[in-house]
This record gives structure tokens, C-alpha cells and sequence, in this order.
């Protein structure tokens, strides 16, 4: 068995951040790594009392022992955050996860590390979507419903199906990033990781086929009030700035056409998911993320 750690950068409301922690170390976490964005963060001084868990709070003074300033693309913060624990790990393998996405395993995760070839650098996770249901109670993170990405001309027509006539702002077919997240194997010379893979020596690494045993579900737009929250800052710095035509799109449209645009992207009716299932592209899985919090913590 191979020990496994998670980086992550945060910015987000505790019970999103406990949430995170306790699932990870339920799956067999040795150790999570929760850099603060913003030093003064209510959350960190509770989970800095966590067994293996260990809080960076990103004062100036971090960022100016790190990386001389503190970098302004949020992009670039985890990715340094990333580096600076790879550089100091002693765990075998670690892998750069968001707080907002959590590996949903098929065999223990160090099992699955423990069978990558030795000349394997990273094992890849594919990402899953999760689609809104407002059926569902409160379970911090919410949804059952997953989505895959829907790449290639080969899947027009699943495209088409997923997301109607919004299917040509998303030709990966998936909202946020379609290139998943990486366990990075520690020890090897000159590699960097970054947030969706790794450069070597300044060369991009090669990271091979996603692992079929482990996904990362990705609760990027499950809650349309919270996407409608971080709409503004993901047209102009995050995930949609990288899609023009989805950014032209969302900018160009009224509240009307944005709440449109969601409902049949993030909420589609039971024919479309009956279709997306049948294609073996939506899954379905709950993690009852709140029950595992209150007995994580001993509630």
C-alpha cells in the first residue's frame, strides 16, 4: 500500500472546508495539507486541531518566503502551494485537489497507487460534474447526480443531448475543467506539478489514460444560488475565462437567458439524464457528507 496525501488551497465557508477534510481522511488520507487564501480565515484555526491535517495560514510572509510576492492569479497560488509541499512531503504520492472536489474511489486509494508502474509519474482522475436537484436536503455539498466530460466529434450528438442549444459553448462537454486532477508521485527530479498534471524539466509530462477506478466528482455548479455568486469572478479570472465563447455568451445574455442557460445545462429533465446515463455518462453517488462530518468530529 502506498501512503497518499491532498494539497488544497481554500477559500470557502468552514463547514465546506470540514467537509472536505474529514471525507478525505475517511478515505485514508495520511496527511491534508489546507493552504488559507485569506490569513485570517475563521475556518483554519479549527482544523489546524485536526490529526493530520496541517493549516498554512497565506500571510505576506509566507508568500514572501515562498515565492518572493504573493502571486495575484489564484491559478498561481495553488500551484506554488502545490510545488511547496511536493518539495517537502515524505509520503510517496500527493495529489492537488480543489475543496470543492472529492475522489469518489472504486478500491482503497492506496491500493490503486500501489499498482502504478514504477515509471509512472501521475495517476489521473477523470472529473465528474455534479448536476443540480432541488429535491435533495442539505448535505453541504449537494447533488446525486454526476456528469462526465463529453469531448470529441465523435460525441456531437451526446453534446447536443446534454446541453441542447447551449451545446456549442461547450465543446468539452463540461462547465468547468474537462482535464481532471493528479496524484503526483514525490521524489522525482525536476518535476513541478500544477494543478491538472506536471512539466519536467520545463517539458510537460505525459500522464496517460484517467485511472478507471478513481473518480473526482466536482461540485462546480450544483447550487444555482452559489453559481450565481461566483459568476462574476469565473467570467472574468476563473474556469470561464478560458471558454470565450461561453464567456461572450454569459456576459452578452440577461438574467433571464443566464437562468435559462443553467436550468438546462445544470438541471436537465429525467429524458436527457435517462439518455446521459444510458450512454454511461451521468452516475450517480451520494457521499452523505453531512452524517460523515458529525461522526468524524464525534457529533
Amino acid at each position: 500500500m502506498s501512503g497518499w496525501g491532498i494539497c488544497t488551497t481554500v477559500k470557502a465557508p468552514p463547514d465546506q472546508v470540514r467537509a472536505f477534510a474529514a471525507y478525505h481522511l475517511g478515505l485514508g488520507a495520511a496527511r491534508i495539507w489546507l493552504f488559507f487564501d485569506d490569513p485570517d480565515d475563521p475556518a483554519a484555526a479549527v482544523l489546524e486541531t485536526w490529526d493530520r491535517v496541517e493549516v498554512t495560514r497565506c500571510t505576506e510572509a509566507w508568500w514572501h518566503a515562498t515565492c518572493k510576492r504573493r502571486p495575484e492569479r489564484h491559478q498561481n497560488r495553488q500551484a506554488r502551494n502545490m510545488q511547496a509541499v511536493y518539495a517537502r512531503t515524505t509520503l510517496p504520492w500527493v495529489a492537488h485537489v480543489d475543496v470543492d472536489e472529492f475522489l469518489l474511489p472504486d478500491l482503497p486509494v492506496a491500493e490503486a497507487l500501489a499498482a502504478m508502474p514504477d515509471d509512472r509519474a501521475m495517476l489521473r482522475m477523470a472529473p465528474w460534474e455534479a448536476l443540480h436537484d432541488p429535491g435533495l436536503p442539505d448535505d453541504i455539498f449537494t447533488a446525486r447526480a454526476f456528469r462526465s466530460a463529453i469531448k470529441g466529434p465523435q460525441r456531437q450528438a451526446l453534446r447536443d443531448l446534454a446541453f441542447g442549444p447551449y451545446a456549442p459553448l461547450l465543446p468539452d462537454g463540461v462547465l468547468s475543467h474537462s482535464a481532471g486532477k493528479c496524484f503526483f508521485r514525490t521524489g522525482v527530479s525536476r518535476m513541478e506539478p500544477r494543478l491538472h498534471g506536471a512539466f519536467r524539466a520545463g517539458v510537460r509530462m505525459e500522464g496517460g489514460a484517467f485511472h478507471p477506478g478513481i473518480a473526482l466528482l466536482h461540485f462546480h455548479a450544483e447550487d444555482p444560488a452559489r453559481w450565481q455568486d461566483r459568476l462574476a469572478f469565473r467570467l472574468s479570472h476563473g474556469a470561464y475565462n478560458y471558454n470565450p465563447a461561453l464567456q461572450a455568451h454569459l456576459l452578452a445574455t440577461d438574467a433571464d437567458g443566464v437562468a435559462d442557460f443553467y436550468a438546462r445545462v445544470q438541471a436537465p429533465d429525467a429524458d436527457v439524464r435517462a439518455g446521459l446515463a444510458a450512454a454511461g455518462i451521468l452516475r450517480e453517488a451520494e457521499l452523505h457528507l453531512r452524517k460523515g462530518l458529525s461522526a468524524f468530529e464525534g457529533g
